[in-house]
């Protein structure tokens, strides 16, 4: 199975490896793969060959506060009422949700249908 590099990828695995098991200088390594040397001194020091996560580390809502989704994540489980049984009895208390909103946070939590 390939490897799966996300657009900016300058270097594969088997390159970085090829980095950091070398002697040779930073200027040497970087003109030799044909990649800024920058990158071959964050390949050096790094201690893995795998390219690092760069999405946020916890998701969350952008428009709706960590109190409301644990309101609603409350009354899911309490009710154990439908999405849109739940959006009808949950408007009257946050009356910006809307429906993706709290399908989103429902998965978010593992609570979706």
């Amino acid at each position: 199975m390939g490897q799966v590099l996300h657009g900016s990828a300058t270097t594969t695995e088997g390159v970085r490896r090829a980095i950091q098991n070398s002697q040779a200088s930073i200027r040497t390594l970087a003109k030799q793969y044909s990649i800024n040397p920058k990158t071959v001194a964050k390949w050096k020091k790094r201690n893995t060959v795998q390219d690092a996560d760069m999405g946020p580390k916890q998701r969350h809502s952008t428009i709706l506060t960590t109190d409301e989704e644990v309101l609603m994540v409350a009354f899911r489980k309490r009710t154990l009422l439908p999405l849109d049984d739940c959006l009808y009895a949950l408007r009257e208390t946050i009356p910006h949700l809307t429906r993706s909103a709290l399908h989103r946070c429902f998965q978010r939590h593992g609570i979706s249908r």
